[in-house]
């Protein structure tokens, strides 16, 4: 098994990308765009989430596909961003259709969103009444492709991974049956994502190719209570790291839900602590529906969500390595 052409999640037909940032604010926006309707789900672990939406992609509500995943900055405002794709895909006539009313009324697009906290990260917040996350969403959706800029990008531009440099990152993997399971993340976690040498990644045994400095896995040693270049001193919601799922798989939203409790595993081995009272971890799921289950299907989603636990470690550690070298 190899990473696909881009090792992006983007190696998944049908998923593109775009990120939009402003420099001045120290912010951006990250939107997962597929090309139809997808089936969704999502898993929530942090202690302080925010997050759009996602109350309808539980199991027993009318909705179960969506028309973009929206990941941005800006804490609670950051929430502003859908609102830019919703009104985007909503006149480009995508969305939830009311039949019994006619053309008339216009369509609902479903666009789940979450949010990470940069706002003490020294850019300008001084934006009074317009705050940039509306305009950031209609930009990053206008310039979404196959091509995914990682690092300082997007959702993860004003990001910190502990006391390091946080950022966007994304992996892929291409099965020996012919499916693929890419990731795409937004780094701005409380806990460390290198152990106590400060220079190894705890993601290190999933490394593919070097795709994140090829340093090895000798340093990974830690006590108890090592918790490397985490934000130790931290207090309140200031972290978060924010990732989405895609896999061509034609998956239920119960089998896609499934994948997105396992696939927080990929945090956990990526980010020692992860999950914390003040980290509003969360996990999208996309299935386009591409290509058929394999049987027995409760098998088939156990090795999906293993393998996108391994690809959303990988891409946690590609997206701060990219923005190390970067800073």
């Amino acid at each position: 098994m190899r990473p696909g052409l881009r090792n992006a999640i983007t190696d998944v037909g049908g998923i593109r990308v775009g990120q939009a940032q402003d420099l001045a604010v120290v912010t951006g926006v990250t939107v997962i765009v597929p090309d139809a309707p997808a089936v969704c789900a999502v898993d929530v672990r942090g202690g302080g989430p925010g997050t759009r939406e996602t109350d309808a992609l539980a199991l027993n509500t009318l909705v179960d596909r969506v028309d973009a995943i929206v990941l941005s900055g800006g804490s609670v405002y950051g929430l502003a961003a859908a609102d830019g794709v919703c009104a985007a895909i909503g006149q480009a006539g995508r969305g939830y259709r009311f039949p019994q009313f006619g053309a008339e009324v216009p369509a609902a697009p479903v666009i789940p969103a979450a949010i990470l906290f940069d706002l003490a990260n020294g850019g300008d917040k001084s934006w009074g009444e317009d705050p940039p996350y509306r305009r950031l969403g209609r930009q990053a959706l206008e310039v979404a492709g196959v091509e995914v800029s990682q690092g300082r990008a997007g959702a993860g531009f004003g990001a910190m991974a502990g006391q390091l440099p946080g950022g966007v990152g994304t992996a892929s993997i291409v099965t020996q049956d012919g499916l693929t399971i890419g990731a795409i993340a937004a780094v701005n976690s409380f806990g460390s994502v290198v152990a106590g040498d400060g220079r190894t990644f705890w993601a290190a045994p999933y490394e593919v190719d070097g795709e994140f400095g090829g340093r090895g896995s000798a340093g990974l040693t830690a006590a108890a209570d090592d918790w490397g270049l985490s934000k130790a001193s931290a207090d309140g919601p200031v972290n978060t790291t924010l990732a989405c799922i895609a896999v061509d798989a034609e998956l239920t939203k119960a089998e896609a839900q499934r994948i997105a409790v396992m696939a927080q595993d990929g945090m956990a081995r990526a980010i020692r602590p992860i999950h914390a009272p003040f980290d509003g971890d969360v996990v999208f799921v996309l299935a386009t529906g591409a290509k058929p289950l394999a049987e027995p299907r409760p098998l088939a989603v156990a090795r999906l969500g293993a393998f996108a636990a391994d690809v959303l470690a990988r891409a946690i550690a590609r997206g701060v390595y990219e923005a190390q070298s970067q800073a």
